[in-house]
């Protein structure tokens, strides 16, 4: 079992910045490949974003590949998100997710690989 607990989230203005952490507990954080995923009012969760439990980033979704970047710090069991020059279409609840099984790249991308999951913060965007 791990429990995953995220924070950062809030209101911001377009064109802010936030970075959102994901705090893990309860088994050694080194081993899971981690990903961030996110979903607006009325539509699908979407991945944003991966990383391996050894370092190897997953590629973010094309909408804000250039924009937001994702880390970890084993030591500290935490997984962050820093999302910069943030939009109105970024507003969503944003979740951490936790894999016990070795994803490769485009594993990392499906929800459904992510056996633990965080209860999300949300991100608000304003225009």
């Amino acid at each position: 079992q791990v429990q995953l607990v995220e924070s950062g989230g809030g209101l911001v203005q377009a064109g802010g910045s936030l970075r959102l952490s994901c705090a893990a507990s309860g088994r050694t954080f080194s081993i899971f490949d981690m990903g961030w995923f996110r979903q607006a009012p009325g539509k699908e969760r979407e991945f944003v974003a991966a990383i391996s439990r050894g370092g190897t980033i997953t590629v973010p979704v094309d909408s804000v590949k250039d924009r937001f970047t994702v880390s970890r710090d084993n030591d500290k069991n935490t997984l962050y998100l820093q999302m910069n020059s943030l939009k109105p279409e970024d507003t969503a609840v944003y979740s951490c997710a936790a894999s016990s099984s070795i994803l490769g790249s485009g594993g990392r991308r499906r929800p459904t690989n992510y056996n633990y999951w965080g209860q999300g913060t949300q991100v608000t965007v304003s225009s």
